[in-house]
């Protein structure tokens, strides 16, 4: 069976994971959590932010928790920042919005992960594939990563 991207990234890693595969198309966070038999809090968001002329960071966000920006400018020491557009997401991560995984980069890229992400034991995230997910150890995650960046980066937390 075909392999998604990200799948593909694990195995040769040797980390366990799960492709998970929805029926249909998934139109949202909490959509793709309840299929997955997880709750929102559960499904990681991977998001690309322009720090500056070709200077990128990804934050990876658990569930539908808002971003602080005045936190994330804090942390990166900028006093502006924006999100990537969509032609720059698929330039610097190779995925499509929606597919983005901080796993099978083209390119390193500095990934800061807010410290909810890594609570649950089970998680899921992008898969470098529409409605194709992976479902993984939240540890094994962190290992797979390395050198990732915690802290608080979220207003609130649901779910």
């Amino acid at each position: 069976m075909y392999q998604p991207p990200v799948s593909k990234v694990l195995t040769a890693l040797g980390i366990p994971h799960r492709v998970f595969r929805h029926l249909g198309t998934v139109s949202s966070l909490e959509q793709a959590a309840s299929e997955r038999g997880q709750v929102p809090g559960q499904v990681v968001r991977s998001l690309l932010f322009r720090l500056g002329e070709g200077k990128f960071v990804m934050v990876l966000a658990a569930g539908p928790g808002q971003i602080s920006w005045p936190a994330l400018r804090n942390y990166l020491g900028q006093s502006r920042l924006t999100l990537a557009t969509e032609a720059e997401v698929l330039a610097v991560t190779g995925y499509r919005i929606g597919t983005v995984s901080p796993l099978g980069l083209p390119t390193p890229l500095r990934i800061l992960a807010d410290e909810q992400v890594f609570h649950p034991d089970e998680i899921s995230l992008g898969s470098g594939e529409r409605n194709v997910g992976i479902i993984i150890n939240s540890a094994d995650l962190r290992h797979a990563l390395g050198e990732v960046e915690i802290g608080r980066f979220i207003y609130t937390q649901r779910g």
